[in-house]
């Protein structure tokens, strides 16, 4: 293990004086590795829309719920006006192959231009009313649910019911644990990094010590 120095300490004063992209890439980090996933929309119109977000998370298993956030509905989201007008979307994993293309989503393209076209992401359609991403080895089907206003930050929680999963039988655990790491399932942390994952081991149900 490497030999750290002491930690600095940064009151609050100080993290608000930062550089404003220094202070996005510091605070981004400090949650640690989150998971990276390229959300598909289309608008009414059938015009289609992809982009990567790290903010998705698990609400609760019955029903199936997940979430993530949206910034601040300042400029044109394409994304969340998409969900607003069709309420239907999907949550692909970006995986080590198409990494790269996934974080080309997050470029700022007008609502009359596909990310599908802009990257080597191929477009799958079935008969739900949203892209799928055709590399990704786990693909979830989500109906909108119910949107959560954060007044702190202008932010939005987007909450959906997962009504439909596409993953390969062998990625699928006795118990029925997905294996991320076997998908190649990637992890980002602060705006920009990648990483590939090692399973540490599964551990037992803890219960109170006797």
């Amino acid at each position: 293990m490497t030999k750290l120095s002491q930690p600095n300490v940064f009151p609050k004063e100080q993290i608000k004086s930062m550089d404003q992209r220094y202070r996005a890439h510091f605070i981004n980090s400090l949650s640690g590795y989150k998971s990276a996933n390229v959300i598909g929309t289309q608008n009414a119109h059938g015009q289609s829309n992809a982009c990567i977000v790290s903010s998705v998370i698990h609400l609760g298993a019955d029903p199936a719920l997940i979430a993530f956030i949206n910034r601040p509905h300042t400029v044109e989201r394409n994304t969340l006006e998409n969900i607003y007008a069709t309420h239907v979307y999907t949550v692909n994993h970006v995986n080590a192959d198409i990494f790269t293309d996934a974080h080309h989503t997050s470029a700022r393209y007008p609502a009359d231009v596909s990310e599908f076209d802009q990257t080597e992401l191929r477009e799958f359609r079935t008969e739900f009313g949203a892209p799928f991403v055709e590399q990704s080895h786990i693909r979830m089907a989500v109906e909108f649910r119910e949107k959560k206003d954060i007044e702190l930050n202008g932010t939005v929680m987007i909450i959906g019911e997962i009504v439909e999963v596409h993953v390969a039988e062998d990625l699928i655990e006795t118990d029925g644990k997905v294996d991320i790491a076997k998908a190649q399932s990637v992890a980002v942390s602060g705006l920009d990094e990648y990483h590939t994952t090692t399973s540490l081991g599964r551990l037992a149900y803890a219960k109170p010590k006797s």
